[in-house]
């Protein structure tokens, strides 16, 4: 059915159309992430506040949210941060109201992936929440009635050419093919931005695909940019390991994160500077299975594009094509420098970068002989926050039922790394947390939720090497996972699994497994990071060289016990020369109360701890 698509420069009056058009019940998809139109989600928003009569139910994943403070400290370095890097950016006002407490019953939200953390704290939204594989989500949404789709677009490259979905062709493409099928009757709202890269092919959608468009000056906001996480010490023992678990000519998905940026390291130095990465695992005790540099390259398939890729691509790492495509993803969200490197490239170059619906990237169905030649020597990399002895993964959520993020498509890449024959599934964790003061192990012997189910274990990776647990009998994987268990923790775990008759009774740690702490990984990585190999920030940041300094000081201070903060009070004395940006940057340059003396004591402590 062609359509011409009625044109907006007003959020208010196209909202008023979409409720004429599909009446009183509004099912609304939105898209994860960065695909969100805030205007016209805003208005209908408001509407419905405005009109009880009005049923609206949003069904969305990830709504973008500025950093918010835990503490005053804190809040001294974010709120100069939030005001370079959101200033522009419209707050979407559903998500406003439900931290207030504001939003009334007859708007509801149900996410399928929450912002990591955000809402453990929100029984409206844990009750709200649906757990789904992604490639299940759109259909839980069309069996839901959704009756609207709206999305931030990108205007036509050229005088009538289609509007580019850009960031978020993961499910999109569905709806609209569901739609032309006759199985749905759902009205697709586009809110045009034109700080969205132009991403072509099945990101670009013909204009009359659209029922409505906002168009105009005062909708062309910012686009959502979180800045770069720091990769820690910790990260890039993680991340080398990985590097050398990835064969030339392979496939590469990676989760997005600090981590994920440590595994790009990894790759980088193995590929410029072979013998210093050979030699860092070396150190590490970790001897990498794959050494090469990447002369045929990795193809990318990844439900996510994240930043990495890109500097990937440049290190001539990633470039194995398909189809005419490096890297084929479902959606990006990133910083200020991705949306940037995108929009300015060359057609030629982002046409290797082919957006496409995470049914593509996420699943082997439909034309899976092409997909199974193409995703040869796979390594499906993704992050978990627990593990358990037996190779349980937990990512997601509590074992009091609570969510934390949700499973997304981790569960999807690894039944692939199944399902394909030469591929595997990595799962990179951190071996320990720090909650309340204390260290805790994040390999555990068993937990009330699980993500992966040990029946799917298969690599687990942490800062202490690598357990291959696929195909291993439950002796085997216990063994295997204490050898990358932190040292401090691996004999009550040893214990437990004895009670249990998992592991023999006359069993023992062998002994170069039991120096498994946070020193010997300095040791190890010492001199990689003299060398400049490690920087905190390997693939550039938002943060200024101030605040660069400032991110891991902050960071011991979130992390640290009362006891600890009572030390380094006591510690914290005059201040060096090369402290005082830091200080006045944190506006501690010239403190005039009691706390803020105790700020600026704190500071300088953390500032001079090493790293």
């Amino acid at each position: 059915m062609q359509r011409n698509p009625e044109r907006f420069g007003n959020a208010e009056r196209l909202a008023d159309a979409i409720i004429a058009r599909v009446g009183r019940k509004v099912v609304l998809a939105l898209p994860l992430g960065l695909g969100k139109p805030n205007h016209i989600a805003n208005a209908l928003t408001a509407r419905a506040i405005a009109d009880p009569s009005i049923s609206l139910s949003i069904l969305t994943a990830l709504t973008l949210e500025r950093p918010r403070a835990s503490s005053d400290l804190e809040r001294r370095f974010l709120e100069p941060v939030a005001k370079r890097l959101f200033a522009g950016y419209p707050d979407l006002l559903y998500a406003t109201a439900l931290r207030q407490g504001t939003l009334p019953p007859n708007i509801e939200v149900h996410e399928f992936f929450l912002l990591a953390g955000r809402w453990l704290g929100s029984p409206r939204q844990q009750q709200n929440y649906i757990s789904a594989n992604y490639t299940h989500v759109g259909r839980y949404i069309l069996e839901r009635g959704v009756n609207v789709l709206a999305q931030l677009v990108a205007p036509p490259e050229r005088a009538g050419g289609g509007y580019s979905l850009s960031s978020n062709p993961d499910i999109t493409p569905d709806f609209l093919a569901a739609r032309r099928s006759g199985h749905s009757e759902i009205v697709f709202a586009g809110q045009v931005n034109e700080a969205l890269p132009f991403m072509g092919g099945q990101a670009e959608v013909p204009a009359d695909e659209f029922d409505f468009l906002l168009e105009g000056d005062d909708f062309r906001f910012p686009l959502f940019a979180p800045p770069r996480e720091p990769v820690t010490q910790t990260d890039y023992a993680i991340g080398l390991h990985i590097a050398g678990l990835v064969p030339d000519g392979g496939t590469l998905q990676v989760g997005i994160g600090s981590i994920g940026d440590a595994v790009g390291q990894g790759l980088v130095l193995r590929q410029r500077d072979n013998a210093a990465w050979r030699a860092a695992l070396e150190r590490l005790g970790s001897p990498p299975r794959e050494t090469a540099r990447f002369d045929e390259g990795l193809y990318g398939a990844s439900e996510m594009l994240v930043e990495c890729f890109l500097d990937l691509m440049e290190a001539g790492i990633v470039k194995r094509e398909v189809d005419g495509a490096a890297i084929h993803a479902g959606f990006f969200l990133g910083s200020r420098s991705l949306y940037a490197r995108l929009r300015e490239m060359t057609p030629e170059a982002r046409r290797r970068i082919a957006m496409v619906p995470v049914s593509f990237v996420n699943d082997l169905y439909g034309d899976e002989a092409a997909k199974r030649a193409a995703r040869k020597g796979a390594r499906f990399i993704n992050t978990a926050m627990m593990a358990t002895l037996f190779g349980a993964v937990v990512s997601d959520g509590l074992e009091d039922g609570r969510v934390v993020s949700g499973v997304g498509g981790q569960y999807n890449f690894v039944s692939q790394a199944f399902a394909l024959p030469d591929a595997r599934s990595v799962i990179a964790l951190r071996a320990t947390r720090e909650k309340d003061g204390k260290t805790l192990s994040n390999i555990v012997f068993s937990y009330g939720h699980q993500t992966i189910p040990r029946h799917l274990r298969d690599i687990v990776v942490t800062e202490y090497g690598i357990a291959d647990l696929r195909g291993k009998t439950d002796a085997e994987v216990v063994a295997a996972m204490l050898g990358v268990t932190d040292s401090r923790f691996q004999e009550a775990l040893l214990a437990r699994a004895k009670k249990a008759g998992k592991i023999a009774a006359d069993y023992e740690i062998p002994p170069a497994q039991r120096n498994n702490r946070p020193e010997r990984i300095a040791a190890g990585l010492a001199a990689a990071r003299a060398h400049g190999l490690l920087p905190l920030f390997p693939f550039g940041s938002d943060f200024t060289e101030v605040e660069q300094r400032l991110v891991p000081a902050l960071g011991r201070l979130s992390r640290a016990s009362k006891r600890e903060l009572a030390l380094l009070a006591l510690k914290g004395g005059p201040a060096p020369a090369e402290a005082a940006p830091c200080l006045e940057r944190m506006g501690l340059g010239a403190p005039s109360s009691f706390s803020e003396r105790l700020y600026r004591r704190l500071l300088l402590a953390a500032l001079a701890a090493p790293n």
